[in-house]
């Protein structure tokens, strides 16, 4: 269901989509631009998912990690096509290249539905639209001339503000987040853009020379994104517990003063809830069966824990046998029954360890806060859970106290 939050986007994601349609549609008709060179679009086509085929797997694990900004490489085939094709080809070139992701890489991505790739889609056809038309309006520019030079530099910047204004305003709508970071994306997300809008403009310069040459702008093309996915893969490494595959205390921390800030500025009637939760008499387990045993128990808790709670849900190791999970936009009685729902998972766990070892009889306590009743900032709603947890504890374990 949505929320009443996130209409506005929809009328935003529709009305973009309704524009760019429309444009296409009308440029297509009227042949504004001039008649298409129906070989530069077929070539464009061909080469574009080429690329996308050869990096789908990393294309895949990138969009996996991703948050809400998400640099992919196309751009460097839109910016080729704005010199090369009339606006409304242009825009169609993005429906192909962007269909042909959905329909290879993205589909089965949970952080990419389809209402989100039609939104993108759009806003990618009104951005190629916008860069297309300043160069035919301009009039034809050569490549070997300071004119055509700087009108295809023109068409990328424009590429790119038209595109960083439309998708921070999606982002703003859908998420409410302020933060530079969630709308524009980092300063090396931009520079990766930067960089392919250069490749774009050596491949039009390859078109328009030497078309053959067009092929050598691939392999600094994978390169850049093979490295932008190790860049993503370090970063989750170094917020991942490496014994349960959780986030660990910082990643986690991280993401809740995000949520917090998301919260705070929507003001009255948001909130959120916090568990902490401890596995009972752990010690024993690592006295009987030894460290790396408790390891395997604690890996098949966190499984337990995520398997227990919602998607939209982030569960973290806070540190021994201590995990932590926020819950978004959740009231009390919601809260309670999750955190139920874990402790009789739990309960019901059992860890083949190795030959015919099974550990049972597992049990957590678990505490509950929620924001705002029980702290106006992060730290004090993660204390109360924290005081509730020994609330738990010290009233006999394996139960859920608030």
């Amino acid at each position: 269901m949505w929320t009443v939050a996130r209409r506005r986007w929809i009328w935003y994601a529709v009305g973009c989509e309704v524009l760019a349609t429309a444009v296409t549609v009308a440029g297509l008709v009227t042949g504004f631009g001039g008649p298409v060179q129906f070989g530069w679009f077929a070539a464009l086509v061909v080469l574009g998912i080429a690329q996308a085929e050869m990096s789908r797997r990393i294309e895949r694990l990138r969009r996996w990690m991703s948050g809400q900004t998400h640099i992919n490489v196309t751009s460097v085939w839109y910016l080729a096509g704005a010199f090369l094709l009339p606006p409304a080809w242009v825009a169609l070139l993005a429906v192909v290249l962007y269909l042909h992701l959905w329909l290879r890489v993205w589909r089965n991505v949970r952080t990419r539905p389809a209402h989100r790739f039609a939104a993108s889609t759009a806003w990618a056809m009104l951005s190629c639209f916008a860069a297309s038309a300043v160069l035919t309006i301009g009039g034809p520019a050569r490549l070997d001339t300071a004119y055509g030079v700087g009108a295809l530099v023109l068409a990328a910047a424009v590429f790119e503000l038209v595109n960083v204004v439309l998708v921070a305003t999606g982002i703003f709508l859908y998420t409410n987040s302020r933060s530079p970071a969630d709308l524009v994306g980092t300063w090396e997300d931009n520079a990766f853009e930067l960089a392919t809008l250069c490749l774009g403009g050596l491949a039009a310069l390859a078109f328009v020379g030497q078309p053959v040459l067009v092929v050598f702008v691939l392999p600094p093309l994978l390169l850049l994104h093979r490295y932008l996915l190790l860049k993503q893969q370090l970063q989750v490494a170094a917020m991942t517990d490496e014994k349960t595959g959780l986030l660990n205390t910082a990643g986690w921390h991280d993401l809740a003063t995000r949520e917090f800030t998301r919260v705070s500025r929507r003001g009255t009637g948001s909130g959120f809830a916090v568990l902490m939760i401890d596995l009972d008499h752990f010690k024993r387990i690592n006295d009987t069966y030894g460290h790396l045993t408790g390891d395997e128990v604690l890996a098949a808790v966190a499984v337990t824990i995520e398997g227990s709670v919602r998607q939209s849900d982030t569960v973290g190791r806070f540190g021994g046998e201590e995990f932590v999970v926020l819950l978004p936009a959740t009231g009390g009685t919601d809260v309670l029954g999750i955190a139920e729902r874990i402790r009789v998972a739990v309960g019901d766990l059992t860890v083949a360890v190795g030959g015919p070892v099974r550990i049972s009889g597992l049990s957590v306590s678990v505490g509950v806060a929620c924001y705002p009743g029980a702290g106006t900032t992060l730290d004090e709603v993660l204390r109360s859970a924290d005081a509730a947890l020994y609330r738990a504890k010290d009233a006999g374990r394996n139960r859920v106290a608030v």
